[in-house]
Order: C-alpha cells, then sequence, then structure tokens
C-alpha cells in the first residue's frame, strides 16, 4: 500500500502546474544539501583535531561523548524551525476501503525521510570508525552508531509531534521552543548544570556497557508509537471537522482580547496566524533570541547610551519589524474576501496596533532583568517601548499600503525569500535612524537627557493621537486597495 501512496504524491506532482518551478527549487536545494554534507564530512573526519583544539585538557573520547547531547539539543530546535511535516491527501483515502493504518504507516514511514536524520552519522560516524572503532572495538563503535540511530528517532518524532500538536494550538510550540532556550541558558548563562556531564555520564559509560545503546533505541520507539497513536486518533473525518471548528471558535480563547470586541476578534484571529504559520512565527521567535542582544553590548563600557537605545528599539520592537515590514502580505490568500466582507477597516488596523502593542508590552517585560545595568537603562527601554508602540508601527502600517508582494503561507520559513522587495529595505532606514534624528543631535551637545524626553513627548503624542493616524492610514489605503489586491493574486 505504500508503495500505491508513493506513486499518486509522484502522479500529483508531475500534473502540478508548477512541477517546472519547484524542479528548479529542488535541484538548488539539492546542490546545497550536497555541499553541506561535504563540509560535514570533512569536518567529521577532523573531529578529533577540532575536540583538542576546543577542549585541550580533556581526552578527545571524553570530550567526544560531551558533545553528542547538545548536538541533539540544538538538532532539535533546528527542527522545530525548518523540518517540514510529511503529506499525504488523507481525506480521499478516508471514504475509499483503505485500512487507517495504512495512511498511518504512510505518514510516519515517510518523516524519515530527512536530512535532518542524515546529519549526525555524516558528521560523527566517521569519528566513531576512526578512533572508538580503532580504541575500543566494534562492538563499542556499533553500539555508538546505535545510540546515533536511536536519538535521531527520538529527535525526529518528537519534533514532528511538538508540530502537529501546534498546529492546533501555537503555544505549544512556544513553550517547546522556550524550554529549548531555558535548558541552554541554565548552562552556559547561568552555569546550574553542565549539558556535557550529563552527555558524558551516558555516552562515557557506552565504552564500557555497550548494551545501554538500546536505551536510545527504545526512546525512539517509543517516540514513534506517541505519532503513530497520535494520527491514527485524528485521523477520521469528523476528528478532522472538530479540528477545524476549534481553529475559528471566537477570541473568547485569549480573554484579554475579548473585551475589546470586533478589534479584538481580529486581533486573535492575526495571534493564531502568527502561532500556526511557519513564517510568521519565526517573527516571533527570533524576537526572544533578541532579547538578549542587550548581553552583548550592556557588558561592554566601550557601548554608550546611544547604542542603549538602538538596542532598546530593537529589544521591544523587534516582532513589530520583522512581521510588520510584510503586512497585509500576511493575509493575501483571503486579501480579495476582506476586500468585500462587513470588516470595517478602521477595526482592522485598529487590530493591528492591539497585536503589536501586546506583543511589544511582553518584549519589554522580559527586558526588566535589565534593571540590573542600571535604572536608567530601563528607562531608556521603556522610552523606545512607547516609540515603537507609537511611530514604528504607524511606519509599518503606512508602509504596508505600499507592499504589492504575496506571501503563501503554505510554505516554510527556511530560504524562503518570498513577499520579500525594495519597500522593506526602504522601510528599514526611517524605522532605525529616525530616533537618532532626535535623539542625536542633543546627545552630542551632552543633552541626552533632553533628547529621551522628546523621544517619550513625541511617542506618547502618538499613542493618544492613534485614531486620527488610523483614519488617515484608512484614507491612504482606500486609494491603492485595488493595486494591492492585484498584487496579491500574482502568485
Amino acid at each position: 500500500m505504500i508503495s500505491t501512496f508513493i506513486r499518486h504524491e509522484l502522479k500529483a506532482f508531475w500534473r502540478s502546474k508548477n512541477t517546472g518551478k519547484s524542479i528548479g527549487i529542488r535541484v538548488v536545494m539539492a546542490l546545497l544539501i550536497l555541499y553541506l554534507f561535504a563540509s560535514m564530512f570533512v569536518l567529521g573526519l577532523f573531529l578529533n583535531t577540532f575536540l583538542e583544539k576546543v577542549f585541550p585538557h580533556d581526552d578527545v573520547v571524553v570530550s567526544f561523548c560531551g558533545i553528542i547531547l547538545l548536538y541533539y539539543l540544538s538538532d532539535l530546535f533546528m527542527r522545530l524551525q525548518l523540518q517540514e511535516l510529511p503529506t499525504l491527501r488523507v481525506q480521499p483515502y478516508l471514504q475509499l476501503p483503505v485500512k487507517r493504518n495504512s495512511l498511518v504507516k504512510y505518514l510516519a514511514f515517510t518523516a524519515l525521510f530527512s536530512v535532518f536524520n542524515l546529519w549526525p552519522f555524516v558528521l560523527f560516524v566517521p569519528f566513531i570508525i576512526k578512533i572508538i572503532a580503532a580504541d575500543s572495538g566494534a562492538v563499542v563503535a556499533l553500539a555508538f552508531i546505535v545510540s546515533l540511530a536511536g536519538l535521531v528517532v527520538f529527535n525526529n518524532y518528537l519534533a514532528l509531534y511538538i508540530k502537529r500538536k501546534s498546529n492546533l494550538n501555537g503555544w505549544i510550540f512556544l513553550i517547546a521552543a522556550a524550554v529549548i532556550i531555558l535548558i541552554g541558558l541554565g548552562d552556559f548563562y547561568f552555569h546550574l548544570y553542565s549539558i556535557r556531564g550529563f552527555s558524558y555520564l551516558f555516552f562515557g559509560h557506552l565504552v564500557t556497557m555497550p548494551v545501554l545503546a538500546l536505551v536510545p533505541l527504545l526512546l525512539g520507539v517509543i517516540m514513534y508509537y506517541l505519532n503513530f497513536l497520535y494520527l491514527k486518533q485524528n485521523l477520521y473525518l469528523e476528528e478532522l471537522g472538530s479540528h477545524k471548528a476549534a481553529k475559528y471558535k471566537s477570541s473568547t480563547e485569549y480573554p484579554l482580547l475579548s473585551r475589546f470586541g470586533v478589534v479584538g476578534d481580529l486581533a486573535a484571529n492575526e495571534l493564531k496566524l502568527v502561532l500556526r504559520n511557519k513564517r510568521s512565527r519565526s517573527a516571533l521567535i527570533m524576537g526572544l533570541f533578541f532579547m538578549l542582544y542587550g548581553l552583548i553590548f550592556y557588558p561592554n563600557p566601550v557601548y554608550g547610551e546611544s547604542w542603549k537605545v538602538f538596542v532598546g528599539m530593537f529589544m521591544t520592537g523587534i516582532f513589530i519589524i520583522n512581521y510588520g515590514q510584510f503586512m497585509f502580505a500576511w493575509q493575501a490568500s483571503h486579501f480579495d474576501g476582506l476586500l468585500v466582507s462587513k470588516i470595517s477597516f478602521t477595526d482592522f488596523l485598529k487590530a493591528k496596533y492591539l497585536l503589536f502593542t501586546i506583543v511589544s508590552t511582553g518584549f519589554f517585560l522580559l527586558t526588566i532583568p535589565y534593571v540590573y545595568f542600571g535604572w536608567r537603562t530601563l528607562l531608556i527601554h521603556l522610552i523606545m517601548y512607547l516609540w515603537n508602540i507609537g511611530i514604528n508601527t504607524t511606519m509599518v502600517l503606512f508602509f504596508a499600503n505600499r507592499n504589492y508582494k504575496r506571501i503563501d503561507l503554505s510554505k516554510g520559513a527556511a530560504f524562503n525569500w518570498e513577499g520579500v522587495s525594495g519597500n522593506q529595505w526602504i522601510l528599514s532606514f526611517p524605522l532605525i535612524f529616525a530616533p537618532y534624528v532626535i535623539y542625536g543631535p542633543l546627545a552630542l551637545l551632552h543633552h541626552a537627557d533632553i533628547g529621551l524626553a522628546l523621544l517619550a513627548v513625541i511617542a506618547i503624542v502618538f499613542v493618544l493621537t492613534r485614531n486620527y493616524w488610523i483614519k488617515l492610514l484608512e484614507g491612504d489605503f482606500y486609494t491603492k486597495r485595488y493595486k494591492i489586491a492585484e498584487g496579491f493574486r500574482n502568485k
């Protein structure tokens, strides 16, 4: 039955009107992947030399055992961002005499065909053969390879399980990503424990107890079985229907937004769009990474206060910049429907403002620990937070009326330049340099306090006059709406 599914998928691929374009993209991606494989293989051949330089006081096998868990932790994080879910047009088969187990087995089987599953073998197997097999024998080397295979299967199906659950609740993805980041920070920043120590605790014992290789293999089997059960339980037509109904539930799922009425509903729908699609979600994930941006500049006295203005604006407003630069294009697939719907464009814009304000507020709260570098640092963050929700949001929505490039949300975020145009480059200049037009000259004249006060006053004025700017943006939109819609129809 699996061969039949594969044959159907191949026919669907060759009969698609975008086959030529798809083949071209796949050829380019294949060449890039081959280059990366070659680079990883060379690194694997000289991994012992690399480890000796990085960990000069440790035995090379001890160092190797210590980095394995680190690799798989970073591998899991990369899979959550980049690994594609295996797809099959399931619904037509559900109405035919095809066993559900066959469909689930096919989906589970095709999930193994991922380049992520080959990386550890290309990187680590040369070292295992070259060093471990020579020192400890073939049985120990085989135990290491079996362990690698078990952890590959475990990571593969764990990432897919999280991503499938995230399709129903986007917070699951954010929680999973945050847990991985916190695990890394607990070791490298707070020094609460050592991931390398935990890694060696298990893999170091493989040298004397090769039978331990069955533990990662067992974990992989358990994770596969959990995926199998989850897919099987959610493969019925009535289950698919119920999930779809839950997807479009009212904003009462977000009590914070329910008090805003129609605007809250629109903001809730956009929040779901952000959390449930890879490319939009990557804008939010990147914002979480930027919360560490201050650690690059603040501990170093070389960077003065002007850098704090820049960093504060980026940390509290990175989502506005990353997500906002493609504004309206996120709704490109149903933009024509928005034009003829009963939704007021005023409410539509207010929902954008509300979403940006909520996310920026969350990011500002995450920057509060930077008060460690002084209360003035936190004050600058507060001023730049007001600047972002007052002025940068308005600028982003102004340029949104001049964005005619569509974005296909069904595509992943990796190597995806869809929707990118000169508009994004033009937008970046006023977003970055506008605060310095006011603050810069006064700072040079040693009146930095006045510069910060002016930034705060202007930002507060923009926030208080938001309805006025929304009316101007609405009038501007109505003069360009058909050109925007025409651009979004071009695939």
